[in-house]
């Protein structure tokens, strides 16, 4: 119940947080990393593989085999059932549920500048803040070594992406609500995180983010057809695997669902996208963890030669529902979208969801911009001394979208002087990079086997 009448002092609530602190300590977080009663990995993976199209499997197979870092990556529900069984320490934020460092990514506001955030929402739930930032440790431990960083380095990107967090929390908690809630995370983000080494590599993905759009698209993966001059005329050229044609119906589906979707913009940008109109429908494979899954672009005429391209992407659970309260959504498009709103200061202006009818079935989809000035840093290809300013910037970052809907002093109260955490989160997470690569060794030996099929594209 909204009670606008009773002041509540910053000081009871961190001390909220100094109480959470009591029951569960900052230690109880260097643990075992896998839980008693995770499942066996080839189950996971036949169980994950469940509602694909099974002509891409394999490819899905073979895309979680390149590395230990790849197999993580397609591998958020495993280690979800890990994570339920640690210490939590009661508070809940809206997760991105895949916080692992290659999920953090350069796009474009609606005024055109570039901004680094959380850029994944496919397991986006509300669930314990802490599974994000375990998340986070362990992936930047698994991406350092797929780039030959010491493992000295790989701790040290650990521990200072906890210590990022901590700090980012600090300072949000003592911001007034709205310079907090409002803040970008453009390139003075850089030094604000201690990530100064890293300005660098930003720079240059931001200059590759700014040529990254719908045009550029347009001009390299479609062509008018026969001897047309008329732009709305354009359409996909195949480059299968990856990208190709859909038959008529599949086409008429998907325009369909993009009618459907207008109704879940604003209102404002409900005029924007109908002055456009569609030109063309292709499938397109996208990712580790979602192949197999449908996903569509569609190339829409706007001005002139002005060029759209739209994702339809398919929206199943989120992998770590089986793990938390039941809180069935009411459409999983809407729950993806509905998350990004809720942690990213900038959102997608066109980000929407809808239904697709498809062979009798009615699935749910997250409509989006599918270039939308995107870039990103690798962080398995940053120099092992760098790795650490990348945990500072991703911690900064994870803090930021956490504090969107858990209120900063509270989190703040918890963390105080948590130098502990740092450590004990660090420990976990080259424990959990150990568990990640004997899981995908034993996933690349079942394919060795010919137990499982795996395609490479």
């Amino acid at each position: 119940m909204i009670d606008f009448r009773t002041p509540v002092s910053a000081d009871d609530v961190r001390n909220r947080g100094r109480e959470l602190r009591e029951r569960t300590p900052w230690t109880a977080r260097d643990r075992a990393a896998q839980a008693p009663d995770r499942p066996a990995v080839l189950d996971f993976v036949e169980t994950s593989n469940r509602g694909r199209l099974a002509r891409l499997i394999p490819l899905r197979i073979g895309r979680m085999t390149a590395s230990p870092f790849s197999f993580f990556r397609g591998s958020a529900g495993l280690m979800a059932a890990d994570l339920a069984a640690g210490p939590v320490s009661g508070l809940n934020a809206q997760l991105c549920g895949d916080a692992h460092a290659a999920n953090f990514g350069l796009y474009g506001s609606s005024r055109g500048d570039i901004v680094m955030d959380i850029n994944d929402f496919d397991e986006t739930v509300n669930g314990p803040w802490e599974w994000d930032l375990e998340r986070l440790a362990a992936s930047l431990v698994l991406a350092g070594r797929e780039g030959d960083a010491t493992e000295e380095h790989c701790l040290d990107a650990a521990r200072e992406a906890v210590r990022s967090y901590r700090a980012a929390m600090a300072d949000l908690a003592e911001q007034p609500f709205l310079a907090s809630w409002t803040a970008l995370a453009d390139e003075s983000v850089i030094g604000r995180s201690r990530a100064d080494a890293l300005l660098d590599d930003f720079k240059k993905a931001a200059k590759k983010a700014r040529k990254n759009t719908s045009a550029k698209v347009a001009r390299k993966w479609t062509e008018l057809e026969g001897h047309e001059t008329d732009y709305a005329k354009r359409k996909f050229v195949a480059d299968p695997p990856i990208l190709t044609t859909v038959d008529t119906e599949v086409a008429e589906a998907v325009i369909d669902g993009l009618t459907q979707y207008v109704g879940t913009l604003r209102e404002s940008r409900r005029r924007l996208i109908t002055r456009f109109s569609v030109s063309d429908i292709a499938f397109r494979i996208v990712g580790t963890g979602s192949v197999g899954y449908r996903s569509y672009l569609a190339l829409l005429c706007g001005n002139g030669d002005e060029a759209l391209v739209l994702q339809i992407k398919q929206a199943v659970p989120s992998a770590l529902t089986p793990f938390l309260p039941a809180s069935p959504a009411r459409h999983e498009g809407e729950r993806i979208v509905q998350g990004a709103r809720a942690v990213q200061a900038e959102t997608d202006i066109l980000l929407g969801w809808t239904t697709l009818r498809l062979e009798g079935q009615e699935l749910p989809f997250v409509v989006r911009q599918f270039r939308n000035l995107k870039g990103g840093i690798d962080p398995s290809a940053l120099e092992g001394d760098h790795l650490d300013d990348y945990g500072r910037l991703a911690g900064a970052l994870l803090a930021r979208a956490h504090a969107r809907s858990v209120d900063p002093r509270l989190l703040a109260g918890y963390l105080e002087d948590g130098e502990p955490l740092d450590d004990a989160v660090a420990r976990f997470a080259v424990r959990y990079a150990d568990r990640t690569e004997a899981d995908h060794a034993e996933l690349v030996a079942a394919v060795e086997s010919g137990r499982i099929a795996a395609e490479t594209a």
